[in-house]
């Protein structure tokens, strides 16, 4: 069996339906311009449908700005109530509660991809989860 490899949105087909689903073709997904709110779009030349970069993350189809989301969460983290973060953000309860479920389902997909398979211990994902937070950048900042 092969080794599981790391392909970007934008590197191959979202489209189920596509002969092409899931196959890296270089040329064969294009730029196809921007969303309203800057996200870049790609469109399969085989199937023509078109897709974000954003497809597949936590960030996919929500009204607001990822920093605006990244905030939020970051608030969450330094253990702000939901109360206090729709009076600090003007932010619903139930769009923090819904991207909170979302941040869920893509820990869980990374655990279930990364961390089980190679049986890290908690420890070595915190020291995983360190470095990817500080761009693998030695010494931080």
């Amino acid at each position: 069996m092969g080794e599981m490899q790391l392909a970007t949105i934008g590197t191959f087909c979202t489209n189920e339906a596509c002969k092409d689903y899931q196959k890296i073709f270089p040329e064969n997904v294009v730029k196809y311009g921007q969303t309203e709110k800057g996200v870049q779009r790609y469109r399969c030349k085989t199937c023509k449908k078109t897709f974000t970069a954003t497809k597949g993350t936590m960030f996919y189809r929500l009204r607001h700005s990822e920093e605006e989301v990244v905030e939020c969460m970051a608030m969450v983290g330094d253990r702000n109530s939901l109360a206090a973060i729709h009076r600090i953000k003007g932010i619903k309860e139930e769009t923090v509660t819904s991207w909170l479920e979302k941040a869920e389902s893509q820990v869980k997909q990374i655990e279930e991809h990364f961390i089980i398979p190679h049986k890290l211990s908690r420890i070595q994902a915190d020291a995983l989860w360190s470095f990817v937070g500080h761009k693998g950048e030695k010494g931080g900042s």
